[in-house]
């Protein structure tokens, strides 16, 4: 393991960044359902779990190379992310204190991204 960031493995951790926001957002739409049973019969749900097991080798890739001390705070923008995808696809609210969070969440994630590099 080097210790340092490249480029490759910051774009495999946006990659895990992005399958974990979709792997939310289906589970999201199929929790709709009233009981578990109804949720695991919609197509929805199962899509959630094939980005769930992308992301775990995908996550395992990047955890070969990157010292967890920088892949998991970068993991982090996960947190960000979802809330922008539940604010424009469930139209859920943001309010200022849940905005100042995530601006904070996003400048420690960037605090850690300039120390791997």
């Amino acid at each position: 393991m080097s210790g340092i960031l490249t480029l490759p493995m910051l774009g495999l951790i946006l990659f895990c960044v992005l399958a974990e926001t979709a792997r939310e957002v289906c589970f999201k739409q199929s929790a709709s359902e009233h009981t578990l049973l109804s949720a695991m019969a919609k197509p929805v749900t199962w899509l959630g779990i094939v980005f769930w097991a992308v992301e775990l080798f995908a996550w395992t890739a990047v955890l070969e190379q990157v010292p967890l001390t920088i892949a998991f705070p970068l993991m982090a923008l996960s947190y960000v992310v979802i809330v922008f995808a539940g604010a424009v696809i469930f139209k859920e609210n943001i309010n200022l204190r849940h905005a100042t969070g995530v601006f904070f969440v996003t400048a420690g994630v960037a605090c850690v991204g300039v120390t791997g590099l």
